[in-house]
């Protein structure tokens, strides 16, 4: 390899072959940096006012020159090891237009995720001459991290008393030997967004419950996305140096992005995107239990995918031949639509014979009375830590987002002998991913057909406010607005940090606290239809008094010589069936409760 690479934009071309000279140059093995050649690209650095890498092998060949700009050079992923958790066998010296011989974060960052034998930085003052050198060499593992060791800066003149070839000998000894000893780490994610640090927060919560590790995160104010980049050119481009900086394995956006901003953010920053969307997706996929949930989240994740996929524009859209149409890349794109587009009727198909059997099960529920109350609100409020103390359902509870994705259904008994049933849904949360809710929408009717919802906020939560307008959306979408409501503040056994929405129930679902007064708000909604009714059975027609226990909830029931004579709560369309069925002689008399 002869090139030069990099930014050769406005250097002439006498001046570029000079540098493709060095090509030909060598070093003895036990010499780290020739001090003609340094002197050489030093000059050459501070003439073009660019920063200039040499990537120069254990065997003392130079393998290749980059040129960058004023503050910074791509650092190519040059290597000849083994194995990726060993040494590249290949430096990198660099130098720093404007005089500063210290290396930055980035080199460091570039030392360790490129596993480089040394990184090198020659400080360069305005006319060329070499303010000083510093070098970093890897070393041991200590506590998942790999430790550097740093040499200088020290003077030009004293370079070569350097026996930095020794200590690349050292370096490849303690790498060597912790290489079978480093554990699998969680990847490392720098987090951007262009709304709110608030936003950004809950980013963080979503990363670090998908098992990330936030090693960074940046705020880049803008009303609205740029069409291209999502963050502008401009910021796309110092943030590779910001991913490299802080050593990121993946950049985490917040926001659903598109697939030309996606595609255009790694080509620039050379490290792998993920949106918002997918971040959540990946979450619903990791908590998914059911064969249901694991089937809505492969359809919204398939979904999701079949909108991204990327070919060469419309030149792609068919296979009819012609100038453009030929050739296997748009085979490969088109299969690739024909299976998801197969894959998504397949989940819908499965999905609908669930459907079928929740819809007989709620029949069966609707012909038996028992009245449904869910458990709705934004995710990590306490719902299922709820359902729990409420029903001794047993669900997986954990203080981090989405730590339940499936519906769970319990009966509880009221004291006065009346019962429902209790449903945990899945918890809401902000852009919560349309292809989410379509999937999940067969869950998600829980919340829309029960006949009371309790909305469950955290009191120790400021951000409560906007999470609670982010429900009340959601339950707008889903056409959940009718239904009778109780407010219930949530673990108001910690610091209260928000005030409370007027008429809530503060409780500890924890501790108990306050649910016997939230049981009997239920039991208070349940009963707002029902009215008291006597009835006066006789022995003859004993039969009825099964009807009338299974449709109504018996008060009193007092046995006389002709028959029972039963104070008992109806509601309207129970009583009725009643009368139709038995005739209005049983009805002694009505009273309103």
């Amino acid at each position: 390899m002869t090139e030069i690479h990099g930014n050769i934009e406005g250097i002439r071309d006498t001046d570029l072959a000079a540098l493709e000279a060095l090509y030909s140059e060598s070093m003895d093995r036990d010499e780290y940096i020739r001090g003609d050649i340094l002197e050489f690209v030093a000059a050459f650095s501070a003439r073009i006012n660019r920063e200039i890498s040499l990537y120069i092998s254990r065997e003392g060949d130079i393998l290749d020159i980059t040129i960058g700009n004023t503050d910074s050079v791509p650092l190519q992923d040059w290597h000849m090891r083994r194995s990726a958790r060993r040494l590249s066998r290949v430096r990198c010296v660099h130098t720093h237009p404007g005089g500063n011989p210290e290396l930055s974060d980035v080199d460091l960052s570039a030392l360790k995720s490129l596993m480089l034998d040394s990184i090198c930085a020659a400080g360069v003052s305005a006319d060329g001459q070499i303010t000083g050198v510093s070098a970093a060499f890897p070393g041991e593992m200590q506590n998942g991290q790999r430790q550097l060791r740093l040499a200088g800066p020290v003077s030009f003149r004293t370079l070569k008393r350097c026996s930095w070839m020794d200590e690349i000998s050292e370096s490849e000894r303690l790498v060597d030997s912790s290489a079978d000893e480093m554990p699998d780490s969680a990847e490392r994610a720098l987090l951007i967004g262009i709304e709110s640090e608030r936003s950004l927060d809950e980013l963080e919560e979503l990363a670090k419950t998908a098992g990330a590790v936030v090693v960074g995160r940046i705020l880049q104010k803008k009303t609205r996305p740029d069409t291209a980049t999502y963050i502008g050119s401009g910021k796309a481009q110092r943030l590779q140096l910001d991913a490299q900086a802080c050593e990121a394995d993946v950049i985490i956006v917040d926001d659903e992005l598109t697939g030309i901003q996606t595609r255009n953010l790694e080509e620039i920053t050379c490290v792998k995107i993920i949106d918002r969307t997918t971040l959540i997706l990946d979450i619903f996929a990791q908590r998914a239990r059911s064969g249901e949930g694991k089937l809505q989240v492969s359809l919204a994740q398939m979904k999701y995918r079949s909108s991204r996929l990327i070919g060469q524009g419309l030149i792609l859209s068919r296979l009819g031949g012609g100038i453009g149409t030929r050739g296997p890349g748009e085979s490969k794109l088109e299969i690739d639509r024909r299976r998801i587009r197969e894959r998504i009727t397949e989940l819908k198909r499965d999905l609908e014979q669930l459907q079928k059997q929740r819809d007989l099960r709620r029949k069966s529920r609707e012909k038996n009375k028992i009245p449904t109350v869910a458990l709705v609100g934004y995710t990590n409020t306490g719902k299922s830590t709820l359902l729990n103390a409420l029903t001794g359902a047993g669900v997986y509870v954990e203080n981090q987002l989405f730590a339940t994705l499936d519906a769970t259904s319990r009966k509880v008994q009221l004291a006065d002998g009346g019962e429902f049933l209790l449903t945990d849904t899945v918890g809401f949360i902000s852009k919560l991913p349309h292809d989410l809710v379509e999937a999940f929408k067969s869950t998600l009717e829980e919340a829309t057909l029960a006949d009371i919802l309790v909305i469950v906020s955290d009191i120790s939560n400021p951000e409560t406010p906007l999470q609670y307008q982010v429900v009340e959306k959601v339950l707008e979408e889903l056409g959940a607005t009718e239904q009778p409501r109780i407010h219930v503040m949530n673990k108001c056994d910690l610091e209260r940090r928000c005030d409370v929405i007027p008429g809530a129930f503060e409780i500890s679902a924890k501790s108990g606290k306050g649910l016997d007064r939230l049981l009997a708000a239920i039991a208070g909604k349940l009963r707002e239809a029902e009215k008291c009714y006597s009835l006066f059975i006789p022995y003859s027609a004993y039969s009825c008094l099964g009807d009338v226990r299974k449709r109504g909830r018996i008060t009193g029931e007092d046995h006389l010589p002709d028959g029972t004579r039963v104070d008992v709560m109806l509601d309207m369309e129970n009583a009725g069936y009643l009368l139709n069925k038995y005739g209005k002689n049983l009805f002694l008399n009505e009273e309103n409760n």
